[in-house]
């Protein structure tokens, strides 16, 4: 067996028995560079240099995680979530109306996510601002968080694929068509600019659809959860004390700059500090508890920190195996001469690959280089070749415990312990969006 799928497997199964999710990137990364025959002394090195991949990430999230604990402190969010719960009096038109707001907080995620990829390319910066102080009203609604969660991924990984503006750019032109035209060069093969929208609008269809399957089939049924304490907010039902109108503006003021600083400076680790500094002085924290509230908010996302910087350290063990080839090589063998067989084996490798690393983005460079040239040696495409670089590269990112097309909807919806990683997101979005990529992938690859 490959080094690669023994230590994909190794770590997903761990996460599938409730370990720690990393524990078992730890575990697999070791056990996997063990089995393809490199030295201790070698894996704790490859490791070791793979981590630093994942600590602006980490630290990201954890300056986001304190201006979000910051924004929550004021009582604005909460306020939302008071109102909207209030219009539920009323009867008769209870049920109608909770149909309206069930479908506004749908609606509502999935624009946020379209706009944090594109227009406000903030990626997953607005869910832990936008998606804590909504869980009581998820709760009234008796909303199942597992569609929640298919909803954001879906929100904040198609747009990317399909969309040339914001994160769209830099993976549709940056990495897909560039990485594709640097493994074609010596083949005299290369794709136009238009080529990757093209190619992944057949891919992104089976998004749709695995978007709707949740919604309306897998988990349209009521699920009851308990109202418990927010993270970041204190324990007691109190309405909060009622904010001045400069304070409203310093908190709009903190919202823009922390976004403004993010692009200017291509951070999120400085637009977070940012508006953390700016509402520091609005009053809304005492000054002597804001590095309480700064802790409170690392805490938050620690869980998501230390997952990145581990999932860094696992891809370069991975890396350092030199089994990626391999893998691909390996099954190159089994295929024959079926182009449609090549397409499937192609997309499933992706997966495994994607899955260990965690990121589409990353992935792409890997297996451009090998997919290419054996794309073109069973006389695919220029699109079919675009669509199966790029299928088989946002596999993994929609189920995998390591992406933050998963860890950031957790983030989120588990801000007060009732939302599991790993059952509540990484398995229904594996489900409902892996599925249906590799059937339409596949559909891609052989109609283009």
């Amino acid at each position: 067996m490959n080094a690669i799928i023994l230590a994909v497997l190794i770590m997903v199964t761990l996460s599938l028995m409730r370990v720690s999710v990393v524990f078992a990137l730890i575990a697999a990364a070791v056990i996997g560079g063990l089995y393809a025959g490199l030295p201790a002394g070698e894996i704790v090195t490859a490791f070791n240099d793979g981590l630093g991949g994942g600590a602006p990430v980490a630290l990201a999230y954890a300056t986001l995680g304190a201006f979000a604990v910051m924004l929550s402190r004021s009582g604005i969010t909460q306020r939302l979530s008071t109102r909207i719960i209030d219009t539920f009096q009323g009867g008769a038109q209870t049920r109608s109306h909770a149909r309206m707001v069930t479908w506004g907080l749908f609606a509502s995620l999935i624009l946020a996510g379209f706009a944090s990829g594109t227009i406000i390319p903030v990626h997953i910066a607005f869910i832990p601002i936008l998606v804590p102080p909504l869980l009581i009203v998820m709760n009234h609604l008796q909303l199942d968080r597992r569609a929640v969660a298919c909803a954001i991924t879906f929100s904040i990984t198609v747009m990317y694929m399909t969309t040339p503006i914001g994160f769209g750019t830099i993976f549709l032109n940056d990495i897909l068509m560039g990485n594709i035209n640097e493994a074609g060069q010596a083949l005299d093969f290369q794709i136009e600019r238009g080529a990757p929208p093209k190619a992944m609008i057949i891919p992104a269809l089976g998004m749709v659809l695995g978007l709707a399957t949740a919604i309306f089939i897998s988990y349209r049924k009521k699920r009851t959860y308990e109202d418990r304490p927010i993270d970041g907010q204190a324990e007691n039902k109190q309405q909060p004390a009622k904010l001045k109108t400069w304070q409203l503006g310093v908190i709009i003021a903190a919202l823009v700059v922390a976004l403004v600083i993010q692009l200017w400076s291509g951070s999120m680790i400085f637009g977070g500090l940012a508006g953390f500094a700016l509402l520091s002085f609005s009053g809304i924290v005492r000054w002597d508890e804001q590095d309480g509230v700064f802790t409170q908010g690392m805490r938050l996302m620690a869980m998501v920190g230390f997952i990145m910087i581990a999932a860094a350290g696992f891809a370069g063990v991975m890396k350092a195996t030199g089994e990626i080839p391999d893998l691909v090589q390996s099954s190159v063998a089994l295929i024959g001469d079926s182009r449609a067989l090549a397409a499937l084996v192609m997309l499933l490798v992706g997966l495994f690959i994607t899955m260990g690393i965690g990121s589409s983005f990353a992935t792409i460079p890997i297996i451009a280089a090998i997919y290419v040239p054996m794309c073109l040696s069973f006389g695919f495409s220029a699109l079919a070749t675009t669509a199966l670089v790029g299928t088989a590269a946002a596999l993994g990112d929609a189920g995998s415990p390591a992406s933050d097309s998963t860890l950031g909807p957790t983030a989120g919806l588990d801000a007060d312990h009732q939302h599991d990683h790993i059952w509540d997101t990484v398995v229904p979005t594996f489900l409902h969006f892996n599925i249906p990529l590799i059937a339409f992938g596949w559909i891609a690859a052989m109609t283009l």
